[in-house]
């Protein structure tokens, strides 16, 4: 595979955190090649900037046509443009070259609300270098500034949706994609714009593009070793839409790269510190805590997942057309499968090494436990008596599951047996999310909306943290090799999982 070429257009940091020097180490670190043009130098490190010296335009053209003309490019970043005739010097080589795909950071606002770059640049970016973008990544100050000198009306936002409304906004602008970054805007948990730090839960980055509004939602960390995250993420972004992944996908395996470098920063300098850049360099194919993650995203693995989470039965019970008869039938073999549940979670914490993994495991057999007593609980809404379900046979989709998983716990590691645990740990709360979230989903004299209810509740959610946090952290330890393993094993358990839904659709005249 020939080595993908990434140009980056920006100013230095002469501390490493930030600019091209940031740019650099993402590049390596996404194993793609870098090549620079400086727009500017700067004295600076984690306390703030002392001083700023601007290439001269003529000089930064020489920069870029060297390496194109030479070595070739397959995606240009920008960043700190820091004048009007940088940019259009930027954006004079976008056409001379014909640069099909960039990324524009629009390095305009520091940290401190301070303008950095002059109106009449603003003015000159909006008309020369927006309409040739593929990604404009501004963060909220920025898009503000942005429309603000375009002209273009818009609201504080106070909600999601206000948030979406500002990125479209942007697209007209002439970028083919927008990413409006949400570091400066944390959000509730009922995510609405956060007043304080008590209340700030997750951080919302919008992409939109081509008509499209993907949102992306990671959780928010109390860090103040944030510097250079805006530089990382855009060199992120052009390193994965070089080697061929699609907008969308490119902008989410930047946005866990980010998440992960500042979960492991090392705390440099007295101010805001560096993230850390080189936290996947190593031969697994995911970050550290993005194993669950990188599951779900494989080729092989996202068929046979979409087969069992979007699963007829789940619809019909979406729109409240399953028969009850079916639903019964399901409930009856779900309460046999959760005591098989346990048994294998009971053999996970016999297998385990260390205490902690044993306690948690064992957490999971006493969650099981109440989740059965509120099972039975449940079947009594739909007239289904303990002795009802106790003496009724075990279906042969229920055996096949339940005897795979436990055959796995026997024959394999504890690890091996967690990933056939994983899609039923996961999947019942990612289809509930789903549906409880889906405005088309019925609500009102449903006979399942209680059951969407029960997979959203906090509990069954703090359970699946602590089934994936001990994944993770055991995922990491792996070979590739073994990873390759694993995800054959959890294939085949999604399949048995589609198979129970398969059971529940034609089995419903035994109930």
């Amino acid at each position: 595979m020939s080595v993908k070429r990434i140009l980056v257009i920006a100013g230095s940091d002469s501390s490493g955190g930030a600019g091209l020097e940031a740019d650099q180490k993402v590049i390596a670190a996404h194993g793609c090649y870098a090549m620079t043009a400086t727009t500017a130098l700067t004295a600076q490190n984690t306390l703030g900037v002392s001083d700023i010296h601007h290439t001269p335009p003529p000089f930064l053209q020489k920069q870029i046509d060297a390496c194109i003309e030479d070595i070739g490019v397959d995606v240009v970043k920008t960043g700190m443009l820091a004048s009007a005739d940088a940019v259009s010097v930027v954006a004079d080589a976008f056409r001379r070259h014909s640069i099909r795909t960039s990324v524009v950071d629009p390095v305009m606002v520091s940290t401190s609300g301070s303008q950095l770059l002059p109106g009449e640049a603003v003015d000159t970016l909006i008309k020369q270098l927006l309409p040739l973008t593929t990604v404009l990544t501004p963060n909220l100050p920025e898009a503000e500034l942005l429309l603000k000198t375009a002209g273009i009306s818009f609201m504080d936002p106070e909600n999601v949706d206000d948030i979406s409304i500002i990125a479209k906004q942007l697209q007209q602008l002439g970028p083919k994609y927008v990413l409006l970054k949400g570091g400066h805007l944390p959000l509730t948990k009922g995510r609405l714009v956060s007043k304080g730090e008590a209340d700030q839960d997750v951080v919302l980055n919008v992409l939109y593009g081509e008509g499209e509004t993907t949102l992306m939602e990671t959780p928010y960390q109390k860090s103040r070793n944030t510097h250079g995250t805006g530089c990382s993420l855009a060199s992120a972004i052009a390193c994965n839409i070089a080697s061929g992944m699609s907008i969308v996908n490119a902008v989410k395996k930047a946005n866990l790269y980010i998440e992960a470098g500042i979960k492991t920063s090392k705390g440099l300098g007295k101010g805001n510190g560096p993230i850390n850049h080189f936290h996947s360099t190593y031969t697994l194919p995911f970050a550290p805590g993005g194993f669950i993650e990188y599951l779900l995203d494989r080729e092989d693995v996202q068929d046979p997942w979409r087969q069992y989470t979007h699963h007829e039965f789940v619809s019909r019970m979406a729109d409240g057309t399953l028969p009850v008869e079916n639903f019964k039938h399901y409930l009856i073999q779900d309460y046999l499968f959760l005591i098989h549940f346990a048994r294998a979670n009971a053999l996970a914490s016999y297998k385990s090494k260390s205490m902690a993994d044993i306690g948690r495991s064992a957490q999971q057999v006493l969650h099981l436990q109440e989740e059965i007593k509120l099972h039975i609980e449940f079947c009594k809404d739909y007239g289904l008596s303990p002795e009802d379900i106790e003496r009724r046979e075990e279906d042969q989709a229920c055996t096949a599951y339940t005897r795979y998983v436990l055959d796995i716990g026997q024959s394999e590691d504890w690890l091996a047996l967690q990933i056939a645990l994983l899609p039923c740990l996961i999947g019942y709360g990612i289809i509930a999310h789903r549906l409880f979230n889906d405005p088309q989903t019925l609500r009102e004299n449903s006979k399942y909306w209680k059951w969407i209810e029960t997979y959203v509740a906090d509990d069954y959610c703090d359970a699946m943290r602590i089934g994936r946090d001990l994944i993770e952290t055991h995922a990491a330890k792996q070979s590739t090799t073994r990873i390759d393993e694993l995800a054959k094993i959890f294939i085949h358990a999604t399949n048995m999982e589609r198979g129970f839904w398969d059971m529940g659709l034609r089995a419903g005249s035994q109930g």
